[in-house]
């Protein structure tokens, strides 16, 4: 009997590897990177284990991301997980589903956002820095809803979607920091 070939460190075999195929496959366009582009980054006074651990608790997330309420619709919030984060203002509602495809702890986490308006990929990332701080980026690149009128709509409402993550992100670093998402 002769054994497997070896892998590649983290590569995928047999029917795990098919169905990650399968569930990429099903997630169509949503995972190319669209034209609308985000940027947000924090200086978290704390180790990137504790950092990273606080951004996989999907449903704390509406403690630092205003009028957002997160919850787990299918998984374990690793990889696969689905992801479903509704934001309401008054009566305005963006619903934003998303589906975990990378988790390299404590480093990156990769996602996919899928909906009818929130469509790409986006990564969070953890960079240990010296003292026990950690660099955090959380990076999205959406498709922008509305052909042309979007195109056209997206200068205007960049700076506004770059204020509000970094915001949220500076909620992030102060709820760890205090021992608030531990």
């Amino acid at each position: 009997m002769t054994s497997p070939e070896p892998q590649p460190a983290g590569a995928r075999t047999g029917e795990k590897a098919t169905a990650d195929r399968a569930a990429q496959a099903a997630l169509g366009d949503a995972v190319r990177p669209g034209t609308g582009e985000v940027t947000a980054t924090v200086i978290v006074n704390a180790p990137a284990p504790r950092v990273f651990d606080a951004l996989m608790a999907w449903e704390r997330q509406g403690d630092w991301i205003p009028f957002t309420t997160v919850r787990l619709v299918g998984g374990d919030g690793g990889e696969g997980s689905s992801i479903e984060a509704v934001t309401q203002v008054g009566p305005a509602v963006l619903r934003d589903e998303m589906r975990v495809i990378k988790v390299d702890r404590p480093y990156e986490i990769r996602v996919v956002h899928y909906g009818k308006v929130l469509r790409g990929p986006g990564v969070m990332r953890c960079t240990p820095l010296g003292g026990g701080r950690t660099q955090v980026v959380w990076h999205e690149w959406f498709h922008l809803p509305g052909g042309t009128a979007g195109k056209v709509a997206w200068p205007v409402l960049w700076p506004g979607s770059k204020v509000s993550l970094t915001q949220a992100l500076r909620r992030f670093a102060r709820l760890v920091e205090a021992g608030g998402l531990s």
